[in-house]
């Protein structure tokens, strides 16, 4: 099952962990440089809940956490 909200459409997302080393210039130093760059990713906070359908049964889906908080879904 796709990590995919039901309702918002919200996915992950891909970003990067930069690792900076060296003391900043305003410390005295010669200023950070960057080491590495690794890729990461940044997963919606989903939740499995029953939700009412439009025909009056129940269904189990992912929504994320923003969409339950906004009122966008009706738990059973």
């Amino acid at each position: 099952m796709a990590r995919i909200c039901a309702i918002t459409g919200k996915r992950p997302t891909t970003g990067s962990i930069i690792h900076r080393k060296g003391q900043s210039k305003k410390s005295g130093g010669i200023g950070t440089h960057i080491t590495t760059i690794t890729k990461r990713k940044f997963r919606p906070n989903l939740q499995k809940i029953r939700i009412k359908t439009a025909n009056g049964g129940t269904k189990r889906v992912l929504v994320s956490v923003k969409a339950i908080k906004a009122g966008l879904v009706e738990k059973v």
